[in-house]
Parts: structure tokens; C-alpha cells; sequence
């Protein structure tokens, strides 16, 4: 059986607005059925642990319902701490977006490591509209950062701007900007289409769209268990 930790942002607030925010609950929901009817097993943790703050939750999207009603949602709610996770139990990493992982995960160094860990190992590093966020500023042994020369994609700013997400009152900057600052090379497609990017063992996902994409792919270079 192949094992995928989830980790998960724990804030709940964004922005000078204070604007309520945590994982984008589709993100979570739509990529944790691909991979549990892969037949993989599905762990979650976050930064600090416990019930992770989300939004987003739409009962009328068949896939979050049966996840919100399902095992899976309940042990979400029970969220290891990051800090306290054996990252060499797991096959691959997988963050998911919405606004709370711009704000806690952005220069986390626990967050770093354990990408820098899963990745030099060979290991799948997936991540999807936000959740590249955790990417940024991640140093491997050699000195390079992680996203130079990478083929990435995140939720861009035609979308932020959509979605009304201004600068510093919403979000503290644009991260398809930052990724490409940092030496990605970026690309996307029309806001809010499904867009997955594969470079090697690093997955991206444009949007929530493209969750089940990003676990798809996944799934396709991991196997079926």
C-alpha cells in the first residue's frame, strides 16, 4: 500500500481584513478520493495540529459531500502536527490550497526541510493553487533552490484578481510572481481550468479544478497500490 501525508495550513486568518480563511475544503476533498479509490492510505497533518481551519465547503458538490460525511473528514479533524510526523513513513507530500498556506507556510523551515527531505529522497512533492506556496525559498543540499529551472504552476493572478483577492488587504503577494522570481518557469491556462504541470517528481495544480489532476498524476507515476 502506498501512504500520502497531507499537510495542511492552520490559519485561519489573511490579510490586513483578517479576512476568515484555511484550507480550500474541494482541494482536500477531491484529491483524497482519487487516492483512497487508488487504494492508498491517506494521513493528514498540519502545522499545529487538531481541526485545520477551512472554507469553501459546498454541499452541492457531490465530491465534498461524501468526503465531509465520510471517515476521511474525521480524521482531517484530527490532524497530526507536523513536527511530530515520520516523513520517511510516506510515499509523497501533498498541499493543498486555499488563502491559509500564503500566510504560515511561506517561510516555515519545518515546511522546507520536509520538502527538501521528500524531494532529494525521489519521493512525489504535489501541491495545488496555493499550496505551491510551500515551495518558495526551499534550499536543497547543494545550495540550489528547489524551484530553479522548474516547470510550475499555481493559481495566477488573473485569478486573484477574479476572485477580488487584493494585495496586503487579502493576500500578502502573487504567487505565480514569487515562483517565477524564484527561477520557475511558470505557466498556466484560461482562469479556473483545469491545469496540472509535471516536472519530475515535483506536481502542480492551477486551481481547485485541478486538484484531482495534480493526485492523478500522482497516482500515475506512484502506481496503483
Amino acid at each position: 500500500m502506498k501512504y500520502i501525508l497531507f499537510i495542511i495550513t492552520s490559519t485561519d486568518k489573511t490579510g490586513t481584513e483578517n479576512r476568515a480563511t484555511g484550507y480550500e475544503f474541494s482541494e482536500v476533498a477531491d484529491p483524497y478520493l482519487e487516492f483512497v479509490n487508488a487504494g492508498y492510505n491517506v494521513d493528514f497533518a498540519s502545522i499545529l495540529g487538531g481541526i485545520p481551519p477551512e472554507t469553501g465547503y459546498d454541499a452541492t458538490q457531490k465530491k465534498s459531500k461524501e468526503f465531509r460525511e465520510g471517515k476521511g473528514f474525521k480524521r482531517l479533524n484530527f490532524s497530526h502536527r507536523l513536527i511530530d510526523v515520520d516523513i520517511d513513513a510516506y510515499d509523497a507530500i501533498f498541499f493543498p490550497g486555499g488563502l491559509g498556506p500564503m500566510m504560515d507556510m511561506e517561510k516555515n523551515p519545518l515546511v522546507k526541510e520536509t520538502i527538501k527531505q521528500v524531494y532529494e529522497s525521489g519521493r512525489l512533492v504535489g501541491a495545488v493553487c496555493h499550496g505551491p506556496v510551500a515551495l518558495l525559498s526551499v534550499q536543497l543540499s547543494d545550495g540550489s533552490n528547489l524551484l530553479e529551472g522548474k516547470q510550475i504552476t499555481s493559481f495566477t493572478v488573473a485569478e486573484e484578481e477574479i476572485d477580488k483577492h487584493a494585495l496586503v488587504e487579502v493576500i500578502p503577494f502573487m504567487l505565480d510572481k514569487a515562483l517565477s522570481e524564484q527561477g520557475a518557469s511558470f505557466s498556466n491556462t484560461a482562469p479556473f481550468e483545469a491545469y496540472v504541470v509535471v516536472d519530475g517528481n515535483l506536481v502542480t495544480g492551477q486551481n481547485p479544478a485541478s486538484a484531482a489532476g495534480v493526485a492523478l498524476q500522482m497516482i500515475n507515476q506512484l502506481g496503483r497500490s
